[in-house]
């Protein structure tokens, strides 16, 4: 709670003494003034010493003075409402409380405002004081250059983003721009409202991958167009979540430890391609080639691999041992000798699948509907079956296919 002394002019004969918080509403708070001093609510407008109005009750400060009218003397007012002003008429002092615009110089670049941007929203700022009527700053010829622009030694990239929260109160920031050296300037400057939303813009660059860092299907094409066939593409390690690259021929890309979570694969050849410890979780591979693909211990969880293809022609076999395809979508798919020993495949669906001559020792099956899936040769030793279902099998299995 803050104390407030409402005066109805600058004479300040004639007040009241009043509480205010943050929370108090501003509609309440004037007619309750209008009301102690015989007043219409209509002609009630608060302003500050400086002449600031008030327009927010929460930039007024503890044992503060607030006049009903502007602090300015009648031909001041007078010559506000004259249209036709003539500044090289009017004393310093007018043309300050008249014109009201202000040039400073930070760093080197000249920012044009108003006096009232600077007092209005943050009076109790390094800027509100440095720049009120009767602060002797700028009665200090030193202090200007030689256009006249108050000079202000630091970075103008982020005094820019204040200046304009100071305009319109939103903090607003280019994507060159470091939030972190705008919070600097702001708790310089003592922009202290400014200060709780740049850091949760800190927090959250901090805490979430962005869009902009991941790559696009763009920026792959780009890299598949001017790469020579001859040459090794690596994009290992690199960001591609949520990217489209479906129907794209990306055989034998290395994309080892690439993040490709939630991907649109559907359709395109990953045949020959380094996936391992790569994160695919709930990518979308329908109808991909994945001919002689290593995925040694990739993240494969709630991913789609419906009516995908695995089985080479030539012998070389998919190499996915160790794999997680928890809860995965592998129906209709042609897993032919691939290699998915001590693989977790809990909750998958695998029916109508083609896993002749697969490996899947040592496997967790638990709760996988295999109905009508091929398994003729599956070695499936020490493999866990529980719950797992096995109606309409193709052939039947045969015990030393489970047995150790």
């Amino acid at each position: 709670m803050k104390r407030v002394s409402v005066f109805k002019d600058k004479n300040e004969e004639i007040g009241v003494l009043m509480a205010v918080q943050d929370t108090t509403d501003q509609f309440e708070f004037k007619r309750e003034i209008a009301d102690r001093l015989n007043l219409s609510i209509a002609d009630v407008n608060l302003f500050t010493s400086s002449g600031c109005q008030v327009f927010d009750l929460r930039v007024i400060r503890d044992d503060e003075k607030i006049y009903l009218t502007p602090k300015a003397n009648k031909d001041v007012r007078k010559l506000i409402n004259n249209l036709t002003i003539d500044p090289e008429k009017c004393t310093a002092t007018q043309t300050n409380s008249v014109l009201d615009w202000i040039t400073i110089n930070v760093g080197g670049k000249h920012f044009t405002t108003t006096r009232a941007t600077l007092l209005a929203k943050e009076p109790s700022s390094m800027l509100a004081r440095m720049f009120a009527g009767d602060n002797v700053y700028l009665m200090n010829p030193s202090a200007t250059d030689s256009s006249g622009a108050y000079l202000i030694d630091r970075c103008p990239e982020y005094f820019e983003p204040i200046l304009n929260y100071l305009r319109h109160g939103s903090v607003i920031l280019d994507k060159h721009v470091n939030p972190r050296g705008v919070l600097e300037e702001a708790v310089f400057y003592g922009i202290d409202s400014m200060i709780p939303h740049l850091k949760q813009l800190i927090e959250n660059s901090e805490n979430k991958v962005s869009d902009h860092d991941a790559l696009t299907r763009q920026d792959v094409i780009r890299s598949l167009i001017i790469t020579p066939t001859a040459c090794e593409l690596r994009f290992q390690g690199v960001n591609l979540a949520g990217a489209d690259l479906s129907k794209l021929d990306l055989r034998n890309i290395n994309f080892k430890y690439a993040c490709l979570s939630r991907c649109n694969l559907s359709g395109a050849n990953l045949s020959f391609c380094c996936l391992e410890r790569a994160d695919l979780s709930y990518a979308n591979l329908e109808g991909t080639q994945l001919l002689g693909v290593k995925a040694l211990c990739a993240n494969m969880e709630g991913v789609n691999l419906q009516g995908c293809f695995m089985e080479d022609p030539a012998g070389l076999h998919a190499i996915m041992e160790g794999v997680n395809l928890k809860g995965a979508n592998l129906e209709g798919s042609n897993l032919a000798g691939v290699n998915l020993r001590v693989a977790t495949l809990k909750n998958a669906n695998l029916q109508n699948c083609d896993l002749r001559a697969a490996v899947l020792a040592g496997a967790n099956l638990e709760n996988c509907d295999l109905s009508g899936s091929d398994l003729h040769e599956a070695n499936l030793r020490g493999a866990n079956l529980k719950d797992a279902a096995f109606e309409l099998m193709l052939t039947p299995l045969h015990m030393s296919q489970t047995i150790r």
